[in-house]
């Protein structure tokens, strides 16, 4: 079990006057995620959700507060807890050089898994991923949607339990974006512990079984799609948002 509580980061920033400011890009934000769930961490573009995975995946640290994957904490063993953790970054780049099969050899060797479970395990996200018919052209030459599931296959080629998914279908077309959820439902149902976060909130309704809602790095709402909307008296995630934020600006 993914267990935070109580989770603040500070930064920084300098004003137009070259005056100094703190500020919080996560403020007090505490979760649990259990076996088998896909939890949606939503809100938009500058409300903390990057900050949050990167803290998640071990990337940033904490100003305070607490992050443990079943009892530990990065500071008790961070590589080993690491390679059981998957994190897609929003801005990852690719080797245009390599083809998919290259790059995920490698990237199997940097987890130190030998090559016989690394062929097994790209056969078999190759299959999953629908990346059979282009796992060894050159990635330079795939489409976006393509090299996405490539994007994901290398972060997932040691098969670790835990999922962090920041903007997996960002820009792509429907095609491409509903393999990727198909594939991640599927890998829930396999027991993965998924955390998806998105912009989209019409995604979060398709995969997620639970939902955070994080507004200028508070949390704002959480609970199933159907109970925030019945809370909100909404009929979508999207209006249940827009009424939240009206609802606090109001405040």
């Amino acid at each position: 079990m993914l267990e935070v509580k109580n989770v603040y980061k500070e930064f920084i920033r300098v004003n137009r006057d070259k005056t100094k400011e703190k500020f919080y890009a996560d403020n007090d934000i505490s979760f649990n995620l259990d076996k088998g769930i896909t939890l949606g961490i939503l809100g938009p573009n500058g409300a903390g959700k990057t900050t949050l995975l990167r803290m998640l995946a071990g990337i940033m640290e904490p100003t305070s507060g607490s992050i443990t994957y079943n009892g530990r904490s990065f500071k008790d063993d961070e590589i080993d807890l690491k390679r059981d953790i998957a994190y897609l970054s929003g801005n990852t780049k690719l080797y245009q050089s390599f083809t998919p099969y290259e790059l995920l050899m490698l990237c199997g060797e940097f987890y130190d898994v030998d090559d016989d479970t690394c062929k097994k395990r790209i056969s078999e996200l190759s299959k999953n991923l629908e990346m059979e018919s282009f796992i060894n052209k050159r990635i330079g030459t795939l489409s976006t949607g393509q090299q996405q599931r490539v994007n994901i296959a290398r972060c997932l080629i040691h098969n670790p339990s835990y999922y962090i998914l920041d903007e997996a279908t960002s820009g792509l077309d429907i095609i491409a974006g509903q393999i990727i959820l198909d594939f991640i439902k599927r890998e829930r149902d396999n027991g993965k512990s998924i955390i998806y976060s998105t912009h989209y909130m019409e995604e979060a309704e398709n995969i997620c079984d639970y939902i955070i809602m994080i507004n200028e790095g508070k949390i704002i709402m959480t609970g199933t799609s159907e109970e925030i909307n019945q809370k909100m008296k909404t009929t979508n995630l999207r209006d249940a948002f827009m009424k939240l934020i009206k609802g606090e600006n109001h405040e």
